[in-house]
């Protein structure tokens, strides 16, 4: 490969001189530079642009198209003002030399990668058992999500080193049942990620803000928001002048990228779980739709599933079976009280002394409890449930949590719940010792509270005031950061070393370098009468705004002052 050439670094660093601050950033962000880079100046910034390590990363992240119209050695739009934004081409659509050169080499080794692919084929319909086979995954996956989000709400998923979900955290979702498997489950963070209803922050998979409002909408609304999210933020290359390209034509957009083959398996299959297209290959109307009007279509998806309920049958064995898809604000409600033994179209859930507990200590009461069950039940309130929300209720409270001055109280009317907690090993994490009528921790309030919950004892946690505080033990994903910058030392350091002469600035480097390098250099001088002369030197100082150097012509030293130069290039 070509080394830069002086003109190109040039041209580049004019080329990114004039650019805004967003501009550069993305620019730096897009081509993988470091934060940290020892760039001086623009100059410095072009050169290390052009290097074949720093283009290779650009280039192998290039879709074919980008590659097609690079090899053709002339980028039309609209690739041009893509190539441009990156830095490889110059606003005239012609590559920089160091780029068409590293372009041939990686041309002349996978030659495939530089030809057109084929035009893809339109996939035929899916037929009507295809469409409802396609509904019903959409669904299942609808519902497997709002499982993994419910269970990263008090539990977020841990990711490792290198990004991926723990395998403790990946047992744990298969055995709650949201997935069947490990794989399925990078599906699914994969369309919460796209939708924005959960992200990777630091080192756990956290549920936003818009991810909680998910979960109380209707399966159709669910999907819609993940379908129409999924295929605005496909990547550009997916794209053609009829909308998204077909799934079919994926595996082949991204020839040199070591990772597309990957990433698009993964696209393909989130967008084969949310019916968008099915095992056959087959398109669903809605899918089509949404493919090429950009337009997710809830209303098609809603005709084939089976409509939600509202209501449920409570049994004597404190259990409630729903006989259909359950409205997801009611799922949501009655799994604060209930813990849900299987997932299907008839669903069940079974009523416990600490599912009870717990729906309490977020705020229920007896009475709220009784009214929303009445309210669902089609067999009214069995009488052994009712006892069971009687006697939990008039339990809760039996031990009391405050936060007292640095440290935190636990109080009870009962002696003997004090004097158990005092020895029980389960609670030995919070060291609970005795102090008058109560026990105290130097434990927040509300971890001594969560622990001794787990440990199911009737606790409640009470403010300043002594009333009770229902706490939700759950966590979000803070609110976006505002834009960063990451670049943005190095940016003020390119706009510092700035000069409005930028061509006296780039003859500065050019003699600099040719000093350093003691390379023979042809330079143009402005001589007293207003002619200039050429000088073939072999540059060998430069200092106090004169260059000197030995003249090839005439084999004598010749110093020649810098502000009469007019330009210089290699001999």
């Amino acid at each position: 490969m070509d080394s830069p050439s002086p003109s190109d670094a040039r041209g580049l660093a004019a080329q990114l001189a004039a650019l805004d601050d967003a501009e550069l950033e993305d620019l730096l962000r897009r081509r993988g530079v470091s934060p940290a880079a020892p760039w001086r100046d623009f100059f410095d910034a072009a050169e290390g642009l052009l290097e074949q390590v720093s283009l290779d990363r650009a280039l192998v992240r290039l879709p074919r198209t980008a590659l097609v119209a690079l090899a053709a050695g002339s980028v039309a739009e609209p690739q041009r003002a893509a190539l441009t934004a990156l830095g490889l081409v110059r606003p005239d659509g012609t590559p920089y030399r160091a780029v068409a050169s590293r372009v041939r080499e990686l041309a002349a080794a996978r030659p495939d990668a530089f030809r057109p692919a084929p035009a893809p084929s339109e996939p035929a319909a899916a037929s009507d058992v295809e469409e409802a086979a396609a509904a019903e995954r959409a669904a299942l996956s609808a519902a497997a999500l709002a499982d993994v989000l419910l269970a990263m709400l008090t539990a977020p998923l841990t990711r490792t080193g290198v990004g991926a979900v723990s395998a403790a955290d990946r047992r744990r979702i298969v055995e709650l049942g949201a997935v069947s498997a490990s794989d399925e489950l990078d599906e699914l963070l994969a369309a919460a990620d796209m939708a924005g209803l959960a992200l990777p922050a630091e080192r756990e998979w956290l549920v936003t803000a818009a991810g909680e409002r998910w979960l109380g909408s209707s399966t159709p609304a669910r999907w819609a928001v993940v379908a129409q999210a999924f295929a605005d933020g496909l990547p550009d290359a997916l794209r053609g002048p009829g909308g998204i390209l077909p799934p079919s034509a994926w595996e082949n957009t991204h020839p040199l990228d070591p990772d597309w083959p990957a990433r698009g398996a993964l696209l393909e299959a989130v967008a084969a779980r949310w019916g968008l297209v099915c095992p056959s290959g087959a398109e669903p109307g809605w899918a089509r739709r949404l493919r090429t009007e950009g337009r997710a279509d809830a209303d098609a998806v809603a005709a084939l599933l089976p409509p939600e309920i509202d209501r449920v049958y409570l049994q004597a064995d404190l259990s409630a079976i729903a006989p259909g898809p359950l409205a997801p604000a009611l799922d949501l409600r009655l799994r604060t009280m209930a813990t849900r033994e299987s997932r299907a179209q008839a669903s069940t859930y079974r009523f416990t002394a600490e599912s009870l507990a717990a729906a309490v200590g977020s705020g229920e009461t007896a009475e709220t409890l009784r009214a929303f069950l009445s309210e669902i039940s089609l067999t009214g309130i069995p009488q052994p449930l009712a006892y069971l929300i009687d006697s939990t209720a008039s339990r809760h409270g039996l031990i009391r949590v405050s936060a007292g001055d640095g440290h935190t109280r636990v109080d009870s009317d009962d002696a003997q719940a004090l004097a158990t907690l005092e020895v029980d090993q389960s609670v030995r994490a919070i060291g609970l010792v005795r102090d008058g009528d109560g026990l105290v921790s130097r434990v927040t309030r509300d971890a001594v509270y969560w622990t001794l919950v787990d440990a199911r004892y009737p606790a409640v946690a009470v403010d300043a005031a002594g009333d009770p505080e229902p706490l939700r033990r759950r966590r979000l994903a803070p609110d976006a950061p505002a834009s960063t910058h990451p670049h943005d030392r190095l940016l003020a350091t390119l706009r510092r070393a700035r000069e409005t002469d930028t061509d006296a600035a780039w003859l500065g480097r050019e003699l600099d370098a040719a000093v350093r390098a003691r390379s023979t250099i042809i330079v143009v001088a402005a001589l007293p009468d207003g002619t200039t002369r050429e000088f073939t030197l072999e540059a060998t100082g430069l200092g106090g705004g004169r260059l000197r150097g030995r003249d090839r012509g005439s084999d004598t030293e010749r110093t020649l002052p810098v502000s009469s130069i007019v330009s210089a290039r290699p001999a």
